[in-house]
């Protein structure tokens, strides 16, 4: 037997993410082994997640997969955890449609119970309905438990705690206001110093969660029976291709199951396109996502990594970039105060954040006769735009047109588009394909 349970609100901003992290913190401290999860494409709450657990965190996404690899993936990585805890998306019930792929739905499939977080600023018995209508609005959801953020005090929680039990909920304690958990906004974290005033506001929520959570009683409430899911099972490759992953402050958001499919049918290794000098023999380089316009000058200083990855693509090498990778494919950079550093060239664009318009949503992508789905989320804009482009039909979760373009030359395959490839098979046919080469324009 082992603990799980999924974190989530009635809205976006109740404070589930610090929560989330306080909690795998003080669990922690108690010795216990923590398996993070996170509902939905997020790139980077699951890094937050890791840097606190230890491990790393795993996306458990009901649009950008199906349900037996939802239950694969839990099934797999809760084997050596104690407590497995999913953080959840935006409101419980809020999917791409409707609640199609919701925190909700995922809850549902892995038959985990929901603890709410209740930001309780400006509230008090009124919170019974809520609470109410949230354990009893879908009888397949086990809304077993709340915490509530942002309280006054001990009197505040006690008409909240009151509240609770008349609508069947459990009250598991509270997190007093504080200044100190405030999370800063993200578009451009995860630079030294956020990283460092965040870890500050996971240290000061662990120590409140301690002292008014009661975290045994959620212990007892999340107990259940871990099955490890085999309907995923791959049959064993010879590892006959090399592939390099950029990894560094400048490029880290990639699916963690991405890289367990490449880990199956290739020999994997790492390198900095910020540090290093060289890029090690191999056929593959990939590109993360991340954030180059933090690291832009550094990035352009370094002509001989510069110089390696342009000799790589003369020769035939590949190349797979997504997002921020894809930035460092274009020509150049341009920063907010409008300097320009110049970057690998080997497409004929430029990108730019002086004019930072956010672009997100889920993405399907058919292109060569295969189906692809992941997501897209960015601030920065093409400009000067080339036309490299693949034919490619690019829609919404909702089936509408996007115009994301997928760049596609002989050798490269660029895009904003967060490709996920978690699931059975997806990941060889996307190498395969690559390998063919050739840029179906």
């Amino acid at each position: 037997m082992k603990h799980s349970f999924l974190i989530a609100a009635p809205s976006s901003n109740s404070g589930k993410t610090i929560v989330t992290l306080g909690l795998i913190m003080a669990l922690r401290n108690l010795n216990f082994n923590i398996q993070p999860f996170k509902c939905g494409p997020d790139y980077i709450d699951p890094l937050h997640h890791s840097q606190v657990a230890g491990v790393q965190s795993y996306n458990l996404d009901v649009w950008m997969s199906d349900e037996a690899h939802i239950n694969a993936v839990y099934g797999e990585q809760m084997q050596k955890a104690d407590i497995g805890i999913v953080e959840g998306v935006m409101g419980l019930f809020d999917g791409a449609k409707k609640d199609t792929g919701s925190s909700a739905e995922i809850a549902r499939i892995l038959d985990l119970p929901v603890v709410l977080v209740v930001n309780a600023a400006a509230t008090a018995y009124s919170v019974a309905p809520l609470l109410y209508g949230f354990k009893n609005f879908n009888k397949n959801i086990r809304v077993e438990g709340v915490i509530f953020n942002k309280v006054s005090g001990d009197s505040h929680y006690q008409f909240l705690k009151e509240a609770a039990e008349d609508a069947g909920v459990v009250a598991l304690g509270y997190i007093p206001k504080n200044d100190k958990l405030t999370l800063e906004s993200r578009h451009l974290g995860l630079s030294l110093t956020e990283n460092d005033q965040m870890l500050l506001a996971v240290d000061e929520a662990a120590k409140l969660i301690e002292q008014h959570v009661n975290l045994e009683h959620l212990l007892q409430i999340t107990q259940r029976e871990i099955v490890s899911f085999s309907n995923e099972e791959r049959p064993v490759r010879k590892k006959e291709i090399r592939i390099a992953i950029a990894q560094d402050e400048a490029f880290n958001f990639m699916y963690p199951a991405n890289v367990d499919r490449l880990k199956e049918i290739g020999d994997i290794m790492y390198f900095s396109p910020l540090y290093d000098n060289d890029i090690t023999e191999c056929e593959l380089l990939w590109f993360p996502g991340g954030y180059p316009e933090l690291f832009a000058p550094q990035l352009a200083a370094n002509t001989d990594m510069l110089n390696a990855i342009r000799r790589f693509e003369k020769l035939g090498g590949r190349i797979v970039a997504e997002c921020g990778g894809m930035m460092y494919m274009g020509k150049s950079v341009e920063l907010k105060d409008g300097s320009v550093h110049p970057m690998l060239g080997l497409i004929d664009y430029e990108t730019s954040i002086r004019n930072m318009k956010l672009k997100l949503g889920y993405r399907s992508v058919e292109i060569d006769r295969q189906l692809f789905k992941g997501h897209e989320f960015h601030y920065s804009t093409v400009s000067n735009d080339c036309a490299e482009k693949a034919d490619a039909w690019v829609q919404t979760a909702r089936g509408a047109t996007a115009d994301m373009a997928i760049y596609r030359t002989n050798n490269i395959w660029a895009s904003y588009f967060h490709i996920y490839l978690g699931e059975k098979d997806k990941m060889e046919n996307f190498i395969q394909m690559m390998l063919r080469g050739g840029s179906p324009m």
